[in-house]
């Protein structure tokens, strides 16, 4: 009957699917007891199966003999998207592994609805690719391709912190003038708009949403420089040659630190290039422990781990995390001045687009009456008091962090095809 109007959050990290089929909107329950899932995929080698989120991230912590993907939005719009991997015994294109994560969704929504629906609204960053409009365009027309082959018939997209915008609108009670912080897994975007009551079900609000701004830094850029900054040190970052006059070549330990890159280390030739530079070290112990890493092809494991770390110092001064090798385990002792030092830079980058929203916006900072806080990164207690710093005369309003813009897609569905 086609009744049901959906919205897609697919994230870097997490996903969301909602549905607007009655007076509001609401999440689709994707997993036991969860509405958001991981935006990951298990190919389980030993028992030839396809698992996705918790499960496929459980079974490969558990160390099932296997392939784990995640953090696949980021490939939208690059090279990438296009090459094949190796995964159950054959290659397959990122694009086709895209679309196996959408199909999923796909079939727990039309599980919930009992039914074949077919309009959706996608969420995506104010820039899937920063500074490159072609590359972004493809990015987009390419979700939107994959949504098209797996059965949506009527497509429209959305900027995901408007999306989020649009969810807070539900709760309000009179006009409020709104900065929106959408920080996930591989973007930050930040939308100036005037929400109200009045406005909430208007089929036109292109004169609500004064300025959208965006930059591509996320929770995983965050874990890679953590990686980069702690760990990686251990393996040999930054370490000089023998003769002192160099430091060793920085691309393994780049790859290693960032999520999509690590299973290009998993080859023989990599290997044999590292021997060359274990020769030409001045610490070749050091070099060696990358070997092991790579060797095992543990890489993935380590970014897992550094990630937990990252969690950790939510809660905590002091994290650690275990190097595990065959001859000694490195431990490594990460404390949330580390972890500040090392984002400093990108927390910068994330200010000045922030400043470039309220410009566009023809707004000052304490014209602002709301900061509405979504995305999983927004929970890093340091960036959620450095906000309120900039902004000290505006309220703070903690969203549903990985939910909000799933509502507000479905919300739009409604309006763009009620």
């Amino acid at each position: 009957m086609n009744s049901a109007f959906a919205g897609i959050d697919f994230g870097t990290s997490n996903s969301t699917v909602g549905i607007y089929s009655g007076k509001t909107p609401e999440l689709v329950m994707l997993e036991e007891g969860h509405t958001e899932m991981p935006s990951a995929i298990f190919f389980n080698f030993e028992d030839e199966q396809i698992v996705y989120g918790r499960q496929a991230k459980e079974e490969y912590i558990r160390g099932d003999e296997g392939r784990l993907m995640q953090a696949l939005k980021s490939v939208l719009g690059t090279s990438l998207i296009q090459e094949k991997t190796a995964v159950m015994g054959g290659r397959m294109a990122f694009r086709d592994i895209i679309a196996l994560y959408l199909r999923q969704l796909k079939r727990k929504l039309d599980a919930h609805m009992q039914e074949d629906v077919t309009k959706v609204v996608l969420g995506r960053p104010v820039h899937f690719i920063d500074g490159d409009e072609v590359a972004d365009r493809a990015a987009q027309n390419t979700l939107e391709g994959i949504a098209r082959q797996e059965g949506f018939e009527h497509i429209a997209f959305q900027y995901e912190p408007i999306a989020a915008a649009l969810a807070y609108e539900q709760s309000v009670t009179r006009e409020e003038l709104i900065l929106v912080l959408d920080i996930g897994g591989g973007t930050a975007d930040f939308s100036v708009i005037r929400v109200s009551p009045e406005r909430r079900n208007a089929a036109d609000r292109t004169g609500d949403i004064l300025a959208n701004t965006g930059v591509h830094i996320g929770g995983t850029d965050f874990d890679r420089l953590l990686s980069l900054a702690q760990v990686m040190p251990h393996l040999g970052y930054k370490t000089l040659t023998k003769d002192g006059k160099r430091a060793l070549p920085s691309k393994y330990y780049f790859d290693l630190a960032t999520w999509q890159f690590i299973n290009q280390l998993y080859s023989p030739s990599i290997l044999r290039e590292l021997g060359e530079v274990r020769r030409e070290a001045a610490q070749p112990h050091l070099v060696e422990r990358l070997r092991e890493v790579i060797r095992a092809k543990d890489g993935h494991m380590l970014a897992t781990r550094v990630e937990q770390t990252k969690i950790d110092l939510s809660s905590s001064e002091i994290a650690s995390l275990k190097i595990e090798l065959e001859e000694e385990d490195v431990q490594v002792d990460a404390s949330n001045a580390d972890f500040h030092a090392a984002i400093a830079t990108s927390v910068g980058k994330i200010d000045t687009t922030i400043q470039e929203a309220l410009c566009k916006a023809g707004v000052t900072a304490d014209q602002i009456n709301s900061m509405f806080l979504t995305g999983g990164t927004t929970r890093i207690p340091m960036l959620h008091d450095h906000f309120k710093s900039l902004m000290p005369n505006a309220s703070i309003v903690e969203g549903d962090v990985f939910g909000a813009v799933g509502l507000g897609l479905a919300a739009d569905a409604k309006r763009k095809f009620g």
